[in-house]
């Protein structure tokens, strides 16, 4: 059993998935002061990046209670049991794996299925899940979260892949319930040249534009 708890409010106050693939530890602990520090309250480790778990148990022992540190890319049950040991608070996968998603619900730990088609976002919610990552939702962007909203309603979708400054607050208003970024936050060039001024400007700016858009939806 997983003791580490994911916090559905401290999502919900920045509905940000930030997703760190390819980076070294010590890179990933050079940015998350800065990522805190703009507000952003969650965090993904995907398990096709080296040394995952190493990293996930880190982190954990640096910002639990701060973050919620889940872990991503997660496709098998192999790789969930990783990611279980390492400590991850939640399970973002790219597919639906039915057996995955089961243990997930089996252990209380939110998983967050990918999936496409109405059809298979519907069977990953079924099957158990807290949200369905809609992916790659730069396909056909935010006027099909719009579309599954209306038939799909009470299922809360993620969108992931090609959302970004520019478009972050159009998913929201189609009825995204939060938002998975990787590159778009975390930029591979301003991170290993250590240039963390850009970085925290480009983190601060997205996270105030979400911020000023979930604080008008709790005054409605």
């Amino acid at each position: 059993m997983n003791k580490h708890i994911f916090s559905l409010q401290k999502f919900l106050t920045l509905p940000v998935i930030g997703i760190i693939r390819g980076l070294t530890l010590e890179e990933t602990l050079g940015i998350l002061p800065y990522y805190v520090k703009a507000g952003f309250t969650t965090v993904e480790i995907t398990m096709n990046t080296p040394n995952a778990e190493q990293m996930i148990r880190e982190i954990m022992n640096q910002y639990e209670g701060v973050l919620n540190i889940g872990a991503g890319t997660v496709c098998t049950d192999k790789e969930l049991d990783l990611a279980i040991e390492a400590g991850a608070q939640f399970i973002v996968m790219p597919i639906i794996n039915e057996s995955v998603i089961k243990s997930c619900v089996k252990e209380k730990i939110p998983v967050f299925p990918g999936a496409y088609t109405a059809t298979e976002i519907f069977q990953a919610w079924s099957l158990g899940a807290e949200m369905v990552k809609v992916f790659p939702a730069s396909s056909l962007g935010p006027e099909y979260i719009k579309d599954l909203r209306g038939p799909l309603n009470q299922i809360k979708l993620v969108p992931v892949g090609g959302v970004n400054i520019d478009n972050c607050l159009d998913y929201m208003k189609a009825g995204a319930s939060g938002l998975g970024m990787g590159s778009q936050l975390f930029d591979t060039k301003k991170i290993r040249e250590k240039n963390w001024k850009e970085l925290s400007n480009t983190l601060e700016l997205f996270a105030n534009k979400m911020k000023g858009f979930t604080e008008q939806v709790s005054l409605q």
